[in-house]
């Protein structure tokens, strides 16, 4: 089991690689072209990826698709491995959009430049996976003694959902005023301007963070409260811990392009944070009523439902464009009458 976790980490760690010393290698504005090519890379590597995850767990491969997966009480054969990974794949990357929105709002605060955005992100990468895969560990060992805790990532995804609906879509925080970036200034010495890409700097003889330091503190902090709702609904497809992280690494791996890409139009998007609510309610109740959907739809529920996650993103990304093309036909039809 080792060697199969040792190789998707080294594959991981090539394409990093490849992505800051080879293709990014100088410090640049990421197009929207670009970010597209990339996001629609990452989606293929994914899709390959799943293929593999088909063959791996439908014969067995490095001891994977051997274990009881707590959440539906069987072994994931090839075809349950590999929805799975996609319905997980595809939570992961919609519950994103809400942290591309977030960081969008930190580079505007701190006036990152545009050419330095990259490197925050692509480090801020390196940081989300030591953590997810620290959270995910501790989640699968709790599920694994402890079966009731998959009821209560149910109540706090349910919780976590409603919470969305009822807040405010205009309520944001100032990143100025959060708790890490006062921390953070508090603790270490900043800087007042930017020292093009670095993070670190002597100054008179002392370090010195720079404001691109305290970004990407910010960025992996929000992440990690992210993460805080994403890994229990993933919970709620699998336990099966290679799939859990491996569908979390392909989201986040797209996570950085998705940004450059989304960044400039997410705000067209108004009803993005109500599809991301259903999504999560969906998941909970899924947790909750788990042995109930077993029974009744046997080992498809995880197809079913990933043609249910997949229909409410496209229902609130249609409704999106439709509001946005009804507010411009109203503000021609004005601008006519005047």
């Amino acid at each position: 089991m080792i060697w199969i976790w040792g190789g998707f980490l080294l594959f991981i760690l090539v394409v990093l690689a490849l992505d800051l010393g080879v293709i990014n290698r100088k410090a640049h504005v990421v197009s929207v072209k670009e970010a597209l090519t990339f996001t629609l890379a990452v989606f293929v590597m994914a899709v390959l990826f799943d293929v593999f995850v088909y063959f791996a767990y439908e014969n067995h491969w490095l001891g994977l698709g051997q274990h009881l997966d707590r959440v539906d009480g069987v072994m994931n054969d090839g075809r349950l491995a590999a929805v799975k990974f996609l319905t997980g794949y595809i939570i992961e990357v919609s519950l994103s959009a809400d942290n591309v929105f977030v960081i969008a709002m930190i580079f505007e605060h701190l006036r990152v430049p545009a050419k330095y955005q990259h490197r925050v992100l692509f480090w801020g990468i390196l940081g989300a996976l030591a953590m997810r895969g620290a959270m995910i560990g501790l989640g699968a060992q709790l599920v694994a003694r402890y079966h009731w805790v998959l009821y209560v990532f149910g109540l706090f995804l349910v919780y976590t959902a409603l919470k969305m609906l009822w807040s405010k879509s205009d309520e944001t925080a100032d990143p100025d005023e959060a708790l890490v970036m006062r921390l953070v200034r508090r603790v270490f010495p900043v800087c007042q301007d930017y020292r093009e890409s670095h993070f670190l700097i002597r100054e008179s003889g002392r370090l010195m963070l720079t404001p691109l330091a305290v970004a990407l503190v910010l960025v992996e902090t929000t992440d990690l409260i992210f993460a805080v709702d994403s890994i229990p609904a993933i919970f709620a497809i699998t336990t099966d811990p290679f799939i859990v992280f491996t569908s979390n690494v392909f989201a986040i791996l797209g996570l950085r392009s998705l940004y450059f890409a989304l960044a400039g139009a997410i705000a067209k998007f108004r009803y993005l944070k109500v599809s991301l609510a259903a999504i999560l309610g969906l998941v909970g109740i899924k947790m909750l009523v788990a042995e109930w959907l077993k029974d009744v739809f046997g080992p498809v529920v995880n197809f079913y439902l990933l043609g249910i996650v997949a229909l409410i993103l496209v229902i609130g990304v249609l409704a999106s464009i439709a509001a946005v093309r009804r507010e411009e036909r109203a503000a021609e039809r004005a601008a006519a009458d005047a």
